[in-house]
């Protein structure tokens, strides 16, 4: 177990930092006949099963390695380091070739950043015990970090800078730890620690400040190494994504594939798209969202102040260490993310930012450069593969709406009588109606085009207002307009066609230039009218007859 030590007048106090202590992997035997290891340098204690190859107090004395050997054994643990990329692996390595050369009961491996003056304990064992934790603290603490010097404790452990191994009954006493410095930059610090006092000598430090040498350059390949696999396969993954998302012309797909990506690159626990709602302010709104933090779409969030400032002015990202204690994210949004860590990056397209991505985490997380890289990189793919869907939407639109009236035009309604006659043939009923508006070429060439565009345009509302959800309403063509009305019969088109005329009659454009409409339906028949075509001509064939025995006005449509 790790402990920060540190001392008070009234005796020790040690404080955990692992809380739960971790599950503790199986002892692990380590090897010590290594051909390649130097002859006679060292004279390991046998007899112990689990831990034979760590040095003891007593060993120490017997086994300190002369210049010469050193120097083989710094060789050799140079080879076979630089044989190792893999972090886990490298970290093992580090501890097998220590514990040969040292006493090294206790031992951990440190990293440290020092853009964030964060160390993090990425390894440590304990009397052959080996675990792989992530204890982070600050490495400014650390007096070995911060002098850059190799430091001995014979007595006790007083620094109370080291993190010490032991549980609360016993605890290391002694310790040499020495920094791994690489290229100037301190990468972190290794530590040797024992449960007997006074074991350790300068020369002792002076052969682990020569390992934490050799550690240093192959900590930095190997994490140079993850790093450019991290990159590979973020790049293959984005390639990936890319291809997947220029592929879909569905908004709403694109939005769901923009989420799951952010899910998968990053590792979180939830990611939603929020795109911008009306022109004032900046106010978004989910429009999808995913992961085991869902938020509703729909949700709105006005967004103003300093989160506004750097997503809408400077367009750069935002990191939310503590949603919790954010006094950013108003009490509406938040109780959907309860505690943990937050990002936010802006969507942007034609210059203007449109909406943000978002991603976040249950427990709290410290998003680096690298993750907001990756959600940038994600938004700008998901924008332009956005604009590309919405273009498609809107060309398909404007392919099948009458610019005019903005209703379905005659390719539309072919589509939709398509599907509602097969579902006709398997009993569902149909009916349609159609509608002309009498003698709209005299009020055309009387009153001009603008006005009979008004008049279609007025006609055209009254059928929206008197339309179903399930039902459609169609420009058919000049000023011929079709209802299609789905589970409707002979009687249910009639008091359509009348609701329609009443409406007719009270529209102020359509009374100011004394508009009337004639109009013939007719019903699905799978004997008589059991084709597209058949029910349009039955249509209106009732529409010409309805319309030839006016003047008459609000006549009632006649049925086949």
């Amino acid at each position: 177990m790790l402990h920060s030590q540190r001392r008070q007048d009234a005796g020790e106090v040690h404080h955990d930092l692992l809380v739960p202590r971790p599950r503790r992997r199986a002892h692990e035997q380590l090897p010590v006949d290594d051909p390649a290891w130097p002859a006679g340098a060292l004279e390991c204690r046998s007899g112990t099963p689990h831990v034979e190859a760590l040095m003891t107090p007593a060993d120490t004395d017997q086994a300190r390695p002369g210049d010469a050997e050193r120097y083989r054994m710094l060789l050799h643990i140079g080879h076979k380091l630089a044989a190792t990329l893999s972090e886990d692996d490298l970290y093992e390595e580090i501890y097998r070739e220590t514990a040969r050369a040292l006493e090294a009961s206790g031992f951990y491996i440190a990293l440290h950043d020092q853009s964030r003056d964060l160390a993090r304990v990425v390894f440590y064992a304990d009397r052959g015990e080996v675990n792989r934790v992530d204890v982070a603290y600050r490495g400014s603490d650390s007096r070995v970090i911060r002098s850059r010097k190799a430091y001995l404790d014979n007595d006790d452990l007083r620094d109370g800078s080291l993190m010490v191994l032991g549980d609360d009954a016993d605890v290391a006493v002694a310790a040499i730890t020495a920094p791994m410095i690489h290229h100037g930059r301190v990468l972190g610090a290794i530590s040797a620690q024992s449960y007997e006092p006074g074991v350790y000598t300068e020369d002792d430090l002076d052969l682990l400040q020569g390992i934490a040498d050799i550690a240093a350059v192959a900590v930095a390949n190997a994490l140079q190494f993850t790093e450019l696999e991290r990159r590979r396969r973020e790049a293959e993954k984005m390639e990936e994504i890319g291809r997947a998302l220029t592929s879909e012309l569905d908004p709403e797909m694109v939005l769901g594939k923009v989420v799951e990506a952010a899910l998968e690159l990053l590792d979180v626990d939830g990611a939603s798209v929020w795109l911008t709602v009306g022109k004032d302010g900046f106010v978004c709104r989910v429009a999808e969202s995913g992961g085991d933090i869902r938020l509703p779409k729909g949700l709105e969030w006005d967004i103003k102040g300093d989160i506004a400032r750097t997503l809408l002015d400077e367009r750069h990202p935002v990191v939310l260490d503590n949603v919790a204690s954010s006094d950013v994210v108003p009490d509406h949004i938040r109780e959907h993310l309860a505690t943990g860590s937050a990002v936010g990056v802006p969507i942007e397209a034609d210059g203007r930012v449109t909406g943000m991505l978002t991603a976040g985490s249950r427990q709290p997380r410290r998003f680096d450069a690298l993750d907001t890289a990756v959600l940038q990189r994600l938004a700008r793919q998901g924008s332009v593969a956005l604009q590309n869907a919405r273009l498609h939407a809107s060309l398909h639109s404007l392919s099948i709406t009458d610019p005019l009236t903005r209703l379905p035009n005659r390719r539309r309604l072919q589509i939709h009588l398509d599907h509602e006659v097969a579902a006709a043939r398997r009993g569902r009923a149909l009916a349609i109606a159609v509608f002309d508006i009498d003698n709209f070429k005299h009020y055309n060439d009387t009153f001009g085009h603008v006005q009979g565009d008004d008049i279609l345009k007025a006609f055209a509302d009254v059928l929206c207002h008197e339309n179903r959800a399930m039902n459609l309403v169609a420009r058919f063509g000049g000023d011929e307009f079709v209802s299609v009305l789905t589970d409707t019969n002979a009687e249910g088109v009639r008091a359509y066609v009348e609701r329609v005329r009443a409406r007719a009659v009270a529209n102020d454009v359509l009374v100011k230039f004394g508009i009337h409409v004639s109009a013939g339906i007719a019903e699905f028949d799978p004997d008589k009218r059991a084709t597209v075509n058949d029910l349009l001509r039955a249509a209106d064939g009732d529409m010409y007859r309805d319309k030839a025995e006016r003047p008459a006005v609000g006549r009632r449509a006649k049925s086949h």
